[in-house]
């Protein structure tokens, strides 16, 4: 079956200014989402996935600036070029998002049902007694217990995972094409995390929409997604599908974000794999490669020029110099990599 674009972000680089100067949170991001996909961004906290998640949404037009080559085209529309009226008849309407902290993005003086009917009216433009019975269908599909009985409950009356399934409630509200699930697993603990994320599968199956997702968990990336975005510094330094990033990833980041996992099997280790060094001051990025001072098999070359993302004759695309081919060897990537596109 042809797979049909949905989403695709082209050049998207953010500016916020500082007394420091100006700091990149995103810098010259470009990937696609297609229709019913599940795509994950992995990365380590501060590498700019939740800046693109909220520049997808919308969400921080008034706090950053961006490049004017920038956009995000959502159903043939560039999101960047919109107006905010014209932005609100998208957001949680074609596009929802589920944020980390549920106790945070619910208003805590009205009762769940009405924050999920007032979704509805505003977009469906129905009666509220007709949305609270949409939003009562909607917390039995997610399964919330006595559904009917836990519409007057106020957000603290729930549990965190309850709490997690009213915001996949509030999202599905209006039928979605995509929704942006950010880190939506990270304050409950692991039962409840399993139950959410099997939750978001079986509700993505059923409906067809495609989801974003935002997490810095591999496990969970595993367990979901379809293909993955790896994230540093702001830029995508590979990308490819679950199957080619776990058992073959190329750039050196990704190696050490999968050596980092503990593993169920084989030998013991005394302690976990850890990447040296810390993400660079985004106010002091290193000249060349991002990576280059955490990086144990950096050449000169990597310290005095940045790397394109470029696809690899084994399918991933990568911004590597000389990618791990294999397990401490570098590629010939540089001469090959104009083959490919």
């Amino acid at each position: 079956m042809k797979e049909e674009l949905l989403l695709e972000v082209k050049n998207l680089e953010t500016f916020i200014p500082t007394p420091k100067g100006q700091i990149k949170p995103v810098n010259d991001v470009s990937f696609s989402i297609n229709k019913g996909e599940i795509v994950a961004l992995v990365g380590e906290s501060g590498s700019g996935k939740s800046v693109t998640s909220l520049s997808i949404m919308g969400l921080n037009a008034s706090a950053i600036q961006y490049r004017p080559e920038s956009s995000i085209f959502f159903n043939d529309k560039d999101l960047l070029k919109l107006k905010e009226k014209e932005m609100r008849k998208i957001r949680g309407n074609n596009i929802a998002m589920i944020f980390q902290d549920p106790m945070f993005s619910l208003n805590p003086v009205h009762p769940i049902g009405r924050q999920i009917a007032e979704s509805i009216v505003l977009h469906k433009k129905v009666k509220y007694k007709d949305a609270l019975v949409t939003a009562l269908e909607l917390l039995n599909k997610v399964g919330i217990p006595d559904a009917k009985r836990r519409l007057n409950d106020y957000p603290h009356q729930l549990s965190g995972g309850m709490r997690q399934r009213v915001m996949i409630a509030m999202a599905l509200a209006c039928d979605p094409k995509l929704i942006i699930a950010d880190e939506p697993t990270t304050a409950l603990d692991v039962t409840i995390q399993a139950q959410i994320l099997n939750l978001l599968h079986k509700l993505q199956k059923e409906s067809g929409i495609a989801i974003l997702l935002i997490t810095h968990d591999l496990g969970v990336v595993a367990e979901t997604a379809d293909r993955v975005l790896v994230m540093y510094c702001g830029k995508i330094v590979e990308e490819g599908t679950v199957e080619d990033i776990f058992e073959n990833p190329l750039h050196p980041y990704t190696r050490g974000l999968m050596a980092s996992v503990p593993e169920l099997y084989g030998p013991t280790k005394e302690k976990l794999d850890a990447i040296p060094g810390v993400v660079p001051n985004p106010l002091e990025l290193p000249k060349g490669c991002n990576f280059v001072t955490r990086c144990s098999y950096a050449t000169e070359k990597c310290s005095q020029n940045a790397p394109t993302l470029l696809k690899h004759p084994s399918g991933n695309r990568v911004s590597c110099w000389y990618p791990l081919e294999k397990e401490g060897e570098r590629g010939h990537y540089e001469t090959a990599a104009t083959s490919f596109s």
